[in-house]
């Protein structure tokens, strides 16, 4: 009877770390992504971070796929002569630094 419960346990607990592990994205992936997205790191001039909106100086914004950007997360662009304001959640952090590593 105790065998039971603990398989029961046990194929609860691997169901629960799949369900984890989809939901979870590459961040260091998505991060790559998002500079090539942003026209690569030599197009960032300057990053900013404002609670959930990563902020970005770019030196062209021609070269900035946006439709790219919202298909991998972001939850809003909004584009200023030659700055975008991308809304990230809580990636926005992570995100500046490692742009910040990698300049």
């Amino acid at each position: 009877m105790t065998y039971q419960y603990l398989i029961i346990i046990v194929i609860f607990v691997i169901l629960l770390l799949a369900i984890i592990k989809i939901n979870k994205k590459d961040v260091k992936l998505d991060m790559n992504k998002l500079v090539e997205l942003l026209g690569g790191k030599n197009n960032i001039l300057d990053t900013e971070v404002n609670l959930s909106r990563f902020i970005v100086t770019l030196e062209d914004v021609s070269k900035v796929d946006k439709d790219g950007i919202v298909d991998l997360g972001a939850k809003g662009i909004v584009e200023m002569d030659n700055q975008l304001k991308i809304i990230l959640g809580p990636n926005s952090k992570q995100l500046k630094k490692y742009i910040d590593e990698i300049k």
